[in-house]
C-alpha cells in the first residue's frame, strides 16, 4: 500500500471493512442517472455577473491554457463548487 495516496488507502480500507454495499438493479440505476445527466446538461440559463477586469483577464488566460472558452471554464468551476467537487489546490 506504500504506492497509494491517503485517499486511495482510505478507500481500500473502507472496502476491506465491508462498508460498501452493492447497488441493487445496477443497470436500472445506470439508466436513471444517465437520464438525470442528460436532462440537467441540456438546461442552461444565461446569467450576468460582474467581475473585476483583472479576474476576467486571469480567467481568460487560464481558459486559453486549457483550450476552453472562458464562459465554459467559469461554468465548470461553478458546477464543481455547487456539487462539492471543487478542490482548492494548495501549493
Amino acid at each position: 500500500m506504500k504506492y497509494y495516496d491517503k485517499e486511495e488507502k482510505e478507500l481500500i480500507e473502507s472496502v476491506e471493512k465491508g462498508e460498501w454495499q452493492p447497488i441493487v438493479n445496477l443497470e436500472e440505476e445506470k439508466k436513471r442517472y444517465a437520464g438525470i445527466f442528460k436532462a440537467s446538461s441540456r438546461k442552461s440559463e444565461r446569467v450576468t455577473i460582474s467581475l473585476t477586469k483583472k479576474d476576467l483577464r486571469e480567467i481568460k488566460i487560464k481558459a486559453s491554457i486549457e483550450g476552453l472558452p472562458y464562459q465554459t471554464l467559469i461554468g465548470s468551476v461553478l458546477h464543481k463548487y455547487v456539487t462539492g467537487k471543487f478542490v482548492e489546490e494548495r501549493i
